[in-house]
């Protein structure tokens, strides 16, 4: 095998073993003795790195590649697990084992000095589901209800989460019998297919993606921006000053989020519905103080009618009479009642944040974005990004988790000459609510040993 072949590096780089204690509780202490866990990793980046159509071709593969069985530390003579082991190992240890894989190389790019942590960019991207559009029943139907598999549809409902509708009348009347956790999303002149859509923040220094979300399709990107932010500062132990993206994220909520963890929002302002239709926005109407009402084009008023708690605006609407006989009415409303705005409790602040969002460089950070995450989701595709290999959101989240982690393994790769130093301090930095991983690395065993609290690997 060639001195830079790529998985040479990453077996030089990635310590797989710490899995051995990760997944120890999933085991029992007899029967037989089953695959080693690091196998079955390496396994499953194998998988994702090749970008092999099945599990089933993986293992049919195997036995052909030298340089595989090189790196899961098999011999030619040695027997090739069945395919099932893959699925089976996914289905016993879930996402956590997969998200502390993902969060450990994250930390051994910031031991390495590879993750800056102040500035950070967001972007989102649809994944086709494992499923077809024929899959789709209207759970309105009579003849859905007739279907003999309805009783077992009815109980995958029920595992659904409270909000698995999301948005758009289609999916609250619609649902695909193959992967209920999709949803229909259409993009531009594309017909509407069942897709997933991963969120994901990528540090400004090297590119490193340093959290990843994955959800329904129809799921608002704006709404993750918490989140990514939560997971950055765990997974990096950094703080956040710069956040960048999209006009998707400019939200009021978004904005007032990074105001209250003071984070300047680099974020594109989002474009209310009125401008888009050719009516007046909000800009074309002057608010008086003193008063406490708004002024229109036409210089009618807008008095405060109510308050809502839940979004935290007053609002403000004209007299229907004088709106109806107003010669700009074409130009400001398709309302009966009149025209109506609503104002923000912290209007000014949010003002004031959206003007610093139109800075020189705030607009230099956005086109920056506009390339970095497309280069990250390209990145992503020739380890067959753009389609769910799995059906079910969990399966979806297990493979974004291996190709995020190995989109920074090749950072890793390009970047790291001394991988000793990394790896250590990585696992250092490792989070308490796992385990300790600094005694796991003392303690790591062989393939063919033992775990230590008794499970038979």
């Amino acid at each position: 095998m060639r001195p830079d072949h790529p998985l040479r590096q990453v077996k030089k780089l990635v310590d797989f073993d710490f899995i051995y204690q990760m997944v120890a509780p999933t085991y029992g202490v007899n029967g037989n003795v089953s695959v080693p866990p690091p196998v079955i990793l390496k396994l499953m980046l194998l998988l994702v790195f090749y970008n092999v159509r099945s599990e089933r071709e993986l293992m049919a593969t195997l036995p052909e590649r030298l340089d595989w069985l090189w790196f899961i530390d098999f011999d030619l003579d040695d027997g090739i697990p069945d395919h099932s082991v893959l699925s089976k190992a996914r289905g016993r240890w879930g996402t956590a084992a997969f998200q502390h894989f993902f969060e450990r190389i994250v930390c051994q790019c910031v031991a390495a000095g590879l993750v800056d942590g102040s500035k950070i960019f967001m972007d989102s991207s649809l994944i086709q589901a494992d499923a077809s559009n024929h899959s789709i029943i209207n759970l309105n139907s009579l003849k859905s209800q007739l279907n003999r598999h309805y009783q077992e549809l009815e109980a995958r409902l029920e595992e659904l989460p409270a909000d698995w509708k999301g948005n758009g009348q289609l999916n609250r009347t619609h649902l695909s019998t193959t992967d209920p956790d999709a949803s229909l999303v259409s993009k531009g002149r594309v017909r509407s297919q069942l897709s997933f859509k991963v969120h994901r923040a990528v540090d400004a220094k090297a590119e490193v993606i340093t959290a990843t979300e994955v959800t329904s399709g129809v799921v608002n990107e704006g709404h993750l921006l918490p989140d990514l932010i939560d997971q950055h500062t765990e997974n990096t132990a950094s703080q956040v000053e710069v956040v960048v993206a999209d006009s998707q994220y400019g939200t009021i909520k978004n904005y007032l989020e990074c105001q209250d963890r003071d984070i300047k929002a680099h974020l594109s302002p989002f474009k209310d519905g009125s401008s888009r239709n050719g009516l007046f926005s909000e800009e074309a109407f002057t608010y008086d103080p003193k008063d406490d009402v708004y002024l229109c084009p036409a210089g009618q008023r807008l008095y405060r009618t109510r308050y809502d708690r839940n979004h935290e605006t007053f609002q403000y609407q004209g007299k229907a009479k004088v709106c109806k006989t107003c010669s700009l009415r074409d130009q400001c409303t398709e309302a009966k009642r009149g025209r109506t705005l609503r104002r923000h409790l912290r209007h000014d602040e949010i003002q004031l944040l959206r003007e610093r969002a139109q800075s020189c460089g705030s607009k230099k950070d956005l086109r920056t974005r506009q390339h970095l995450m497309e280069r990250s989701f390209a990145r992503a595709v020739r380890y067959g990004f753009k389609r769910a290999r799995w059906r079910r959101l969990w399966r979806v989240q297990i493979q974004e988790y291996l190709t995020a982690a190995i989109q920074n393994i090749m950072i890793l790769v390009r970047k790291v000459k001394e991988p000793g130093t990394a790896i250590s301090l990585a696992i250092n930095k490792a989070k308490d609510k796992w385990l300790n991983l600094q005694e796991i690395y003392l303690g790591i065993i062989t393939r063919k040993g033992y775990c230590p609290c008794g499970a038979n690997f």
